[in-house]
């Protein structure tokens, strides 16, 4: 198989940024391999993903199967806005000042052809949790190879190597959900707060957050690798949900189920507590395929 970009799996880093661009005229290959040089050079981790429209321009040959612009969703409960943009720089580093170092150098690689539509710095909170105090990302493949089979396209597919890549940028009401007690708290996500153990038969409500996406379609368990990171100051806050799948529907078929667009029409707990505003389908090419459709 392609080598996978190595920023998707390196994990550790305390601290994050999300760029993210739409194209400004026409493509511009070389502007976004000056960037990728740039990222490179610096003390950070960087993953380089592409909207539906850029990839198509760039790298048709490998389009993967299905990966479409995404689509606003109207649930009985709450909106998830569609913000497609057409280019996500993932940068993540052990230091505030060499992330801050390839944002710069990034930023300034592109500015000449692509316009910033949201830039967003992030940090990890404490031992990995959540702003609401959870911890985030439990239910990811606990090894390598688990890790690799959620989040790759296959090999012998279009874009083997290369990952399907979900963002959402979250704004969360933590007065509201801080003033419902632990086991309230602990019912809307469907773990315990303190050490992040699944609650079991009766106690796992059916409108939890677990509930609602850990999923199985026709026996095959709905896996994704979550790399998301909390964002934002006193005033404004929330998680920056950021993660890589081997195909587009496995994230279509979670969202369904959170937005109450499944059989049951029942939608995710936590919805009443934390609001998407952005949100956007990438694709993260293979190592050799970047640097294939950047040199052509």
């Amino acid at each position: 198989m392609p080598t996978p970009q190595p920023g998707i799996f390196a994990e550790g880093n305390r601290y994050l940024h999300a760029l993210e661009y739409s194209t400004a005229g026409t493509p511009r290959p070389d502007l976004i391999a000056a960037a990728v040089n740039a990222a490179h050079a610096e003390l950070t981790e960087a993953v380089f993903a592409f909207g539906p429209e850029l990839t198509a321009a760039l790298m048709r040959d490998i389009m993967p199967t299905g990966f479409s612009d995404f689509q606003p969703i109207d649930g009985p409960k709450a909106h998830a806005p569609a913000t497609q943009r057409d280019l996500l720089v993932w940068l993540h580093g052990p230091s505030r000042d060499h992330v801050m170092d390839a944002v710069l150098a990034v930023n300034g690689a592109l500015t000449q052809g692509m316009a910033l539509e949201l830039d967003l710095p992030g940090f990890v909170y404490h031992d990995s949790r959540d702003l609401t105090g959870f911890v985030d990302g439990s239910a990811n493949p606990k090894d390598d190879a688990g890790k690799r089979e959620a989040a790759l396209v296959p090999d012998r597919e279009p874009g083997a190597g290369g990952a399907i890549v979900f963002s959402q940028m979250w704004l969360h009401d933590l007065d509201t959900f801080n003033r419902q007690d632990v086991g309230d708290q602990e019912r809307v996500i469907g773990r315990t707060k303190a050490d992040s153990i699944e609650l079991e038969g009766d106690a796992q409500p059916p409108d939890s957050h677990v509930s609602r996406t850990d999923l199985k379609i026709d026996s095959v368990a709905q896996k994704m690798y979550r790399r998301s990171f909390p964002h934002g100051n006193a005033s404004a806050h929330g998680l920056y949900f950021l993660a890589f799948a081997c195909e587009q529907t496995r994230f279509d078929n979670v969202l369904k189920s959170m937005y109450g667009l499944g059989e049951d029409g029942m939608s995710d707990h936590l919805l009443d507590f934390s609001t998407p505003v952005t949100g956007s389908y990438w694709f993260a090419p293979s190592e050799e395929d970047l640097i294939r459709a950047l040199s052509a």
